[in-house]
């Protein structure tokens, strides 16, 4: 999962500074919207609202733009009919690629995703080709810097992790669905410097990528990830954290 999660936090990192802000808080709106049409306005009864409202938060977004986009969700304001939907397929190299769409178009977005994956040798798969692989978790990074290795563990692991995962520059802290903000409050109340947090999709194996398909595979993400009705992006490649950084 090294490699996967390397890039992830790459990816939210580089989000925090460059022009692709734009995009962020879209695909943030898009989310809690979607959150407050299935399940309501209250954060405290729906979770997956609190946790769009935590991301959103972290990226700033004005209080009046996330209220709208409530709104919208509720009904109260006018909003485009958005279609929850996974593609999956295959990357360069076989690595399995799943993707999370928000649209109001499913021809268009399939065409684009289509593009995106001939474009650099991968391929839409049929439903249910690679989602098996993959286990909806909570996943909490915490910077390695000034953090004691085993007093992480011990905490972790106490409040009701399931795993803790050295990734050199952060560990990366897996948690059940339901215990997931249990967790991360529990360790940001104890000092601990969480650096990013979200429910993701965690693949039960990997696939070593080297030399060209690896670069073809970062490549792809990112356009993947640069498509307007794209949420998430989910792989299990394992590509060494130097080329990820390089391309980065």
């Amino acid at each position: 999962m090294s490699g996967h999660s390397k890039w992830n936090s790459i990816k939210h990192k580089k989000a925090a500074a460059d022009a692709k802000r734009g995009k962020i808080f879209t695909k943030l709106i898009r989310e809690i919207t979607i959150a407050s049409r299935d399940g309501g306005r209250d954060s405290n009864t729906n979770p997956r609202l609190r946790l769009a409202l935590v991301s959103a938060k972290s990226e700033n977004m004005p209080k009046d733009t996330i209220e709208r986009a409530i709104k919208k969700g509720t009904g109260e304001l006018e909003n485009d009919s958005l279609i929850e939907t996974i593609y999956e397929g295959y990357g360069p190299g076989g690595a399995a690629v799943l993707v999370e769409v928000l649209t109001d178009n499913k021809n268009r977005t399939v065409s684009e995703l289509r593009r995106a994956f001939a474009k650099f040798g991968g391929n839409l798969g049929e439903s249910g080709c690679v989602s098996w692989i993959f286990e909806k978790r909570g996943r909490i990074e915490v910077v390695s810097e000034n953090t004691d290795e085993d007093i992480l563990i011990d905490m972790a692991l106490n409040l009701g992790a399931e795993d803790i995962i050295d990734e050199k520059d952060f560990y990366s802290v897996l948690t059940l669905v339901d215990s997931f903000e249990n967790i991360r409050e529990g360790l940001k109340s104890k000092g601990f410097n969480v650096s990013n947090s979200e429910i993701s999709l965690i693949p039960s194996n990997s696939i070593k990528i080297e030399g060209k398909p690896a670069e073809h595979m970062l490549k792809m993400l990112e356009m993947l990830e640069d498509c307007d009705d794209v949420q998430n992006v989910y792989s299990n490649f394992d590509i060494d954290d130097s080329l990820i950084e390089a391309f980065a």
